[in-house]
């Protein structure tokens, strides 16, 4: 996040950034033992990015979030 704020603060140029695999895996193997709510963790991570200045944001929670988005 601190590498996306400072690239969008110093450059002129659409930024983006990747939400990695192991992330995914992670925040939905975590979410199946209940250990927390996995719509809360995907938008904290997505949101959090988008608020670091990325313009453009990969993700392996892009058809869940765009689902959920249509809710």
């Amino acid at each position: 996040m601190d590498i996306i704020k400072a690239l969008k603060k110093d450059y002129d140029q659409p930024i983006a950034a990747y939400n990695v695999s192991g992330e995914y895996a992670m925040i939905t193997a975590a979410a199946e033992k209940g250990w927390l709510d996995k719509t809360a963790a995907m938008n904290e991570i997505l949101l959090s990015t988008k608020r670091a200045g990325a313009d453009i944001i990969l993700t392996y929670f892009a058809k869940e979030f765009a689902l959920n988005a249509r809710a």
